[in-house]
């Protein structure tokens, strides 16, 4: 899917947005250069990535339950930290304009929750015969799960939620040359939604994947179901009011 580079939904100085994106840069740069002051004793990144991120066997027998929070802010390279923090600016601002910064904290922690459950749950459905750990296949069990996606994936939910038909800007790059579309919300992320649920089949058919597309769904749906939940009261009341004034006068919208 196309790299998000603009939009036309509402918004205001995100400053909740502002603060996780900063959080989970100040991480990255932490873990890559003094991974101690993350984990004491680690000596590399991938000691704290291993300490920090989601092991879903451990989970299930409750044990390294914090990280389910710590996850979050983990990513493994640059370029994953960098596209989570494209889609979490661009959808972010908006969705948190909507709901406020505190409702919007706990929103994306609760989406960012129940992605990981839904991926830990996913990894039940996939046959036994295909959790092989070796060189060619990754156990989903002991593989280790990392990274702000599931979260944003939930953001993505509640913004088809509340801004449907604003549009959606996107750069795809087509052989060496980036390419400038736009599309309503809804089309973008409902594309971006059939590609999560169609490469989460093939997982649960033992095709082996590096991305966790299950999370990214249940994250998505949490979204969804969490939108209306979470908006900010004072907008609920004005879209009421406005709703009830154009059936009053018998106009579309």
């Amino acid at each position: 899917m196309g790299l998000p580079i603009g939009q036309t939904a509402p918004r205001r100085t995100p400053v909740a947005t502002l603060t996780l994106i900063a959080i989970n840069i100040i991480v990255y740069i932490i873990m890559n250069t003094y991974p101690s002051l993350l984990v004491p004793g680690a000596s590399s990144v991938y000691e704290v990535q291993r300490q920090l991120a989601i092991i879903p066997a451990a989970i299930v027998q409750g044990d390294r339950l914090w990280t389910l929070f710590t996850s979050m802010f983990v990513h493994a390279d640059f370029l994953h930290l960098f596209g989570n923090m494209v889609f979490l600016f661009f959808f972010g601002a908006s969705v948190e304009n909507a709901m406020g910064k505190l409702r919007y904290l706990v929103f994306y922690f609760l989406c960012g929750l129940a992605a990981s459950l839904f991926h830990i749950l996913s990894i039940s459905f996939i046959p036994a015969g295909y959790l092989i750990a070796n060189m060619q296949v990754l156990n989903p069990w002991i593989t280790p799960t990392l990274g702000a996606s599931g979260a944003i994936s939930g953001i993505m939910g509640a913004y088809l939620v509340y801004y449907p038909r604003a549009r959606v800007v996107f750069m795809y790059p087509i052989l060496i040359f980036p390419f400038i579309f736009a599309l309503p919300a809804w089309a973008y992320i409902l594309i971006w939604f059939t590609y999560q649920l169609f490469m989460g089949l093939t997982t649960l058919m033992g095709f082996a994947s590096s991305i966790a597309f299950w999370a990214h769904i249940g994250g998505f749906l949490a979204g969804i179901a969490l939108a209306p939940v979470f908006l900010d009261p004072t907008i609920k009341e004005k879209t009421k009011i406005y709703r009830e004034f154009l059936l009053r006068y018998n106009v579309s919208y």
